[in-house]
């Protein structure tokens, strides 16, 4: 018994000198496995930086000329989230520069637009928005909704205050049941500080990825196992040196991790209302479930650019079926089951209500046990793949 336990440990030095030797020395590695890591945090953090959209430019078509239509021009470039940059009273011109991009909506007030306010009657308005981006479009929307909703709240006080109520009466007629509305956890309404912390999670997850399968790949191109897995027949043995080989990459991405979940997350001012111990708890058994998934997949590919060109295509995939970027219970089941092959579609969702709810471990547990099942199962798939090629 003391014996194995000795070579077994043995066996597992051995694995981790040869595996980060091999890692160190290898500059492709060590550019997707730690440059990646830091470039790609940084440069998504300054992208969305800003966090809301503001000052989203418009043009006005103003074929009414008058001074209730001046004042709704004024309000709309009051509004934090648009810009009237023109002003034309001709709809060809306001659509060419929709059209050349230097716009990205059009606000036309017909003819008649005063005269329909005076008059109690409606006023047509048409808005126009470049729907290419859910995000501008949704902005634009909303920016241009709230003030002609302001406009009309003004009118019809100054319609109650006419008819001889006070102001405060006119208002509680115009709105007798007010809504107060709070954005819980994110009040900001930011697209960046939501999406970014998950974000990260994936790159972690797609970076180690590619490096443990340029590794593999590097090995198929040999055409034969070398290091020490070549020296070994029994099961105790194999299982000594794959602990060594991903012992490497654990101890690599709690670098990154380190790098990333907390420095990014302090400079750029994410949310971080959580446990860090309950961050870690569930960050830990991820990354052992990513490693050993990595070991896995990276015994089938023959070349080693196979995992980037298989991995980075995957990527904008992984993130969508991560349930971040679009609501997880309106994706399709058996796309739902393809996406639990990836560690970061049980990880995403927990770790953001942990970094920006604050909610404790238990909330989590459930997915920390499915990561550690996950780490078990790839870890076994890729002991019995490699006992396999060792036996022949």
């Amino acid at each position: 018994m003391i014996k194995t336990a000795i070579n077994f440990k043995r066996l597992f030095a051995v694995s981790f000198k040869h595996e980060l030797r091999k890692v160190l020395r290898d500059k492709g590695v060590m550019l997707i496995l730690i440059g990646a890591m830091i470039i790609y945090p940084l440069v998504y953090s300054v992208a969305y930086q800003n966090n809301v959209l503001r000052d989203i430019k418009m043009v006005v078509v103003d074929s009414d000329l008058s001074p209730a239509s001046r004042q709704t021009i004024r309000m709309l470039d009051a509004s934090s989230k648009l810009e009237v940059s023109h002003q034309t009273n001709n709809l060809a011109e306001a659509f060419d520069l929709f059209d050349s991009g230097e716009v990205k909506g059009v606000i036309v007030l017909e003819s008649g637009y005063e005269k329909s306010l005076l008059h109690g009657q409606r006023a047509k308005v048409a808005l126009y928005c470049d729907g290419t981006s859910f995000l501008q479009y949704k902005e634009t929307l909303g920016g241009a909704l709230k003030t002609f909703g302001a406009l009309s709240a003004g009118v019809e006080v100054k319609r109650f205050m006419a008819k001889g109520s006070r102001q405060e009466q006119a208002m509680v007629s115009r709105d007798p049941i007010p809504a107060s509305l709070t954005l819980l956890y994110n009040p900001q309404g930011a697209y960046g500080l939501y999406v970014m912390p998950a974000l990260i999670l994936i790159i972690l997850q797609q970076t180690l990825l590619i490096a443990i399968g340029m590794m593999g790949g590097a090995q198929r191109e040999q055409g034969r196992i070398k290091g020490p897995l070549a020296l070994v027949k029994t099961n105790q043995a194999i299982s000594a040196i794959l602990l060594g080989k991903g012992t490497v990459y654990f101890l690599l991405s709690v670098l990154n991790i380190l790098f990333a979940v907390i420095m990014v997350h302090h400079w750029f001012g994410y949310s971080d209302k959580g446990s860090t111990l309950t961050v870690f708890a569930l960050l830990i058994p991820f990354v052992i479930a990513n490693v050993f998934l990595g070991l896995f997949m990276a015994q089938f590919f023959k070349h080693r650019e196979h995992s980037i060109i298989f991995l980075v295509f995957l990527s904008p995939i992984v993130l969508f079926m991560s349930g971040v970027s679009w609501p997880e219970q309106f994706i399709p089941g058996i796309i739902r089951a393809f996406a639990s092959i990836f560690p970061s579609t049980i990880a995403a969702q927990p770790y953001l209500r942990i970094r920006t709810m604050g909610v404790e471990f238990t909330h989590v547990s459930s997915a920390v046990m499915l990561l550690w099942g996950q780490a078990f199962l790839y870890f076994s798939l890729v002991f019995f793949t490699l006992r396999y090629y060792r036996n022949r």
